[in-house]
């Protein structure tokens, strides 16, 4: 219940902000990039907080993270139902996302607005290179979450309650410094959720939900994450 709960907050804080600048008649229209990824960094803060309130010790949020930490802890029985919990949590996050600005989606002509609203999209579409951003974007994610709760910086890591905090700046610095490139989804639930209600839902002109470029949202987080969490465990 907290994975779930966590991240339909975060998805629904952080594609929100999205959907207010890329509708039309939105008082958040136009607000620009620094304005989704401080929103986004908000919303991961955001899902933490509530993940751990509503009974996940973790707060992953993420399946790329629930992976990796299985890898550090060579225990993996938590993949069965952190992973669904998230995906169900990113789908009801979209739901609610379309439900708020549901007078919007008829007066924004753009199909392509309407789907980024949901999941993400290349700048550039290059495969490799797409693919290669999130891979880089995930490993940052998964090596700066380990040295923040790392025993080096204290018997617990940093100070537990600031852990939200700093994920969420992390989070936020990823976005502004690495996220131009794909938007930085660095979490296949954070993706394919969204992508999933946007091919359910009855949006009014929307267009396809791109399912071709899907893969790589999913197969670079997990990437990134697991080579992150094999050089900790090499080094440890």
């Amino acid at each position: 219940m907290g994975e779930f709960m966590g991240t339909m907050v975060m998805i629904l804080l952080g594609n929100g902000v999205v959907a207010g600048v890329l509708l039309k008649r939105s008082k958040a229209e136009g607000a620009g990039w620094l304005t989704i990824t401080t929103a986004w960094g908000i919303a991961v803060f955001a899902g933490v907080v509530t993940s751990t309130a509503w009974g996940s010790s973790d707060a992953h949020l993420n399946p790329a993270i629930t992976v990796a930490a299985a890898i550090i802890t060579g225990d993996a029985h938590k993949l069965a139902v952190y992973i669904p919990a998230q995906i169900l949590g990113a789908i009801v996050g979209a739901f609610l996302v379309w439900i708020l600005f549901l007078p919007h989606w008829a007066v924004t002509e753009d199909a392509d607005a309407k789907l980024g609203c949901f999941c993400t999209s290349p700048a550039i579409r290059k495969p490799l290179a797409n693919v290669t951003a999130e891979i880089i974007g995930a490993f940052v994610l998964f090596l700066v979450i380990s040295a923040i709760l790392s025993k080096a910086l204290g018997p617990n890591g940093l100070a537990v309650g600031l852990s939200p905090f700093l994920v969420g700046f992390l989070v936020w610095g990823i976005g502004m410094s690495l996220g131009g490139v794909t938007g930085y989804a660095i979490n296949p639930a954070r993706d394919l959720g969204p992508r999933i209600a946007h091919a359910l839902l009855p949006i009014a002109g929307k267009g396809d939900s791109d399912w071709g470029y899907a893969w790589v949202p999913i197969v670079g987080p997990i990437v990134g994450t697991v080579l992150a969490a094999c050089l900790i465990r090499f080094f440890n």
